[in-house]
């Protein structure tokens, strides 16, 4: 299959090259008429949802300049059967402040804030396809300040009643997180207080907002930190994260997600059987994040999109690298946020085993500053707003999906100094290939990941450690062989750990379910006197068995019970009827 018939448009945030280009397109226009009743828009969303497109969709939208081009933009969209009015009506201002370069010092910082931006708003009166038409024989009075050019612009506008602007700030706290990540906390009080330039910047758009030069400004960032920080320089924000009727304007929903499967599985010659798998998979790796406690669960459009293309790129193949590494970046900011090598292992503790933690729905719809931000108490609503953790209920939070457990696992080995050492497990695993015993597999993880264990973690893990663990161990030697399920929703119960082998792979069609339970070194004695599982244990994973064959007749089922207890016993026994 050729490059160019690719249609699936992971890392092309431009709409208007994902339009014209005939890639595949998830509608959010929707959104457009809703965000008209605001002046000062501000919506977040961790890194990888798509608020760059969805910034390039409201440029190409109120761009006086590209009236013309609307019918092929925006025909068959929600927007283009429902224009607003004010569809190419505005002159438009775009910053990224992604590309602000960080600095030491606050001079410089100013210095690399201004190389950034003036160029970007000399364009804007100069160049042939902007809008020089409105600016002839007009001067910038002190070009270089970028403040003070956008000064100029607005006061033009103002007095000769020229069409307003819409600005759009894309990731508006990029640089300003990365203060904070890189322990530049005095530097990020000088940028966010008094009369820096940030403030300064912001305090000229809120005036040419007042006195209608510009029609919105449109911010997308990560958190609402830097936004509170800046407090009267910018005081008419409205941040819509948490209003209901904006929850699934980035990210995509269920039905979105399937429409886009279906596609996918049209366009590159799957057959309709391979649906349900791939859709299990799916749910599994990317799904679950919910940005308010009842609302419907969204897969991470960008993450998503980067499976499909990698399925396209592959000619209909898993591919075996479910995650884009770029989300691993993410770590550096667990790190910042718990400061102490204490606290970083006590929030792993209740993710990675408890599996939730508690948070105040009073602390997520709060504004909060920095020091708030870094706060022990506040860290769940902390890594909700990163990304890290989703809304499981009105009181517990939850890490979303299989994705970012493993960024988890993988933080948690490295603090407790668990070596990933291949020749502890690769032998193993390549044997596994050839006479697909899973015992082995078990005494592997027994011996040599939970071996590296002291004796007093074992007083704290617990069976969703074991699984998740497990999981993460296998899926690290055996993504190319298998798709991996943990707690997996099934008629008669959540089955512990589903091994499915990888469509297009030897090893399509073989599923192993595996039910495990954990011990207390005190039960020690009692593992290693089994025989033989406990009667309900078997009967529990072959009704897990019974479940999934019965929704995929051509699985090869075969059932485990694995019993460990602490770092002292296990017991690993097939249970698949006939065995």
């Amino acid at each position: 299959m050729r490059q160019a018939e690719i249609t699936i448009p992971y890392a092309i945030a431009d709409f208007a090259i994902l339009r014209e280009g005939g890639y595949y397109y998830v509608d959010k226009t929707r959104y457009i008429p809703l965000l008209e009743r605001y002046s000062a828009p501000v919506f977040l969303r961790p890194r990888r949802f798509g608020k760059s497109l969805l910034v390039s969709t409201l440029a190409y939208y109120y761009d006086i300049n590209e009236a013309g081009r609307f019918d092929s933009l925006f025909g068959g969209t929600y927007i283009g059967s429902h224009p607003t009015g004010e569809q190419n009506k505005y002159m438009v201002m775009r910053f990224d402040f992604s590309k602000l370069v960080v600095a030491d010092n606050i001079e410089d910082l100013e210095k690399n804030f201004n190389t950034m931006m003036s160029p970007v708003i000399k364009g804007f009166v100069e160049g042939s396809t902007r809008y020089v038409r409105y600016f002839k024989h007009f001067r910038f009075g002190n070009e270089g300040n970028a403040t003070e050019m956008l000064n100029d612009i607005l006061a033009k506008v103002a007095s000769e009643k020229l069409p307003p602007l819409y600005i759009l700030i894309d990731e508006y706290d990029n640089f300003t997180n990365q203060l904070l990540t890189t322990f530049k906390d005095p530097l990020y009080e000088r940028v966010t207080t008094g009369d820096s330039f940030l403030r300064t910047f912001f305090k000229v758009i809120k005036s040419g907002i007042g006195e209608g030069s510009i029609r919105s400004c449109f911010c997308t960032g990560v958190l609402p930190v830097t936004m509170d920080d800046l407090t009267s320089g910018y005081n008419i924000a409205e941040i819509l994260t948490l209003e209901p009727e904006f929850v699934g304007m980035l990210g995509f929903d269920h039905d979105e997600t399937a429409e886009y499967l279906r596609y996918v599985l049209e366009k590159y010659d799957r057959t309709g059987g391979d649906y349900d798998e791939i859709w299990n998979l799916l749910v599994n790796n990317y799904d679950g994040y919910r940005f308010l406690p009842n609302a419907k669960p969204l897969f991470n459009a960008t993450i998503l999109t980067y499976f499909f293309k990698k399925f396209a790129v592959s000619s209909g193949e898993i591919p075996q690298e479910l995650m884009d590494e770029n989300l691993r970046t993410d770590i550096g900011w667990l790190r910042q946020l718990t400061i102490t090598l204490e606290n970083a292992k006590e929030m792993l503790d209740a993710l990675v085993i408890d599996g939730e933690m508690a948070y105040s729905q009073a602390d997520l719809r709060s504004k909060f500053d920095k020091r708030k931000f870094f706060d022990k108490d506040f860290y769940p609503v902390s890594l909700y707003y990163l990304g890290m953790t989703t809304l499981k209920n009105n009181y517990k939070m939850r890490l979303p999906n299989l994705t970012m457990r493993s960024i988890y696992m993988d933080y948690y080995n490295t603090l407790h100094q668990i070596r990933d050492d291949a020749r502890r497990f690769a032998p193993v695993y390549e044997r596994f290939t050839e006479d697909r015993r899973f015992e082995p597999l078990v005494e592997n993880y027994f011996k040599e990941y939970l071996g590296q264990f002291p004796a007093q973690v074992f007083d704290k893990i617990n069976e969703n450690f074991i699984r998740y663990s497990f999981f993460e161990l296998m899926s690290r030697y055996m993504s190319q062989c298998y798709t991996f399920a943990v707690e997996m929703n099934l008629p008669s119960g959540r089955a512990d750990l589903v091994l499915t082998g990888a469509p297009g792979t030897d090893f399509h069609n073989d599923c192993r379910v595996v039910e495990i339970k954990y011990f207390r070194s005190k039960e020690a004695a009692m593992v290693k006197a089994l025989e033989a599982p406990r009667e309900k244990d078997a009967e529990q994973a072959n009704g897990y068995a019974r479940d999934i064959n019965a929704r995929f007749p051509n699985y090869r089922m075969r059932a485990y019970v694995v019993y460990i207890a602490a770092g002292k016993a296990f017991k690993v026994w097939e249970t698949t009827p006939g065995q």
